[in-house]
């Protein structure tokens, strides 16, 4: 199946966000990321799969301070990995709502 595909079947909110995070597959997010000109690494797999864990403890997808306080991934890495909103890219990617902090 075509990435494009995988994608036009899942329903999006207005900011492009996928409204059941539980249709998640890594599949899915890396075709998220090839959408958004990013192709996903280690280092992006880490953020992504902290993401995923803190939304389904807390309800919410974690901050860049959490992100970065609670992984060995800094701020300027975050920065560099997820350009133009770190972590609004971050959790789009993972499947995740738009975090509550992003505007």
């Amino acid at each position: 199946m075509s990435e494009k595909l995988v994608l036009e079947n899942l329903e999006w909110d207005a900011d492009g966000f996928m409204v059941d995070n539980s249709a998640w597959t890594e599949e899915i997010g890396s075709s998220i990321a090839g959408d958004l000109g990013i192709t996903l690494t280690d280092r992006h797999w880490i953020v992504i799969n902290f993401s995923r864990d803190v939304f389904n403890s807390d309800g919410d997808a974690p901050s860049l301070r959490k992100i970065t306080k609670q992984t060995d991934v800094n701020t300027k890495e975050l920065y560099a990995l997820f350009p133009g909103g770190a972590a609004k890219i971050a959790a789009k990617i993972a499947g995740l709502p738009k975090p509550t902090g992003c505007i």
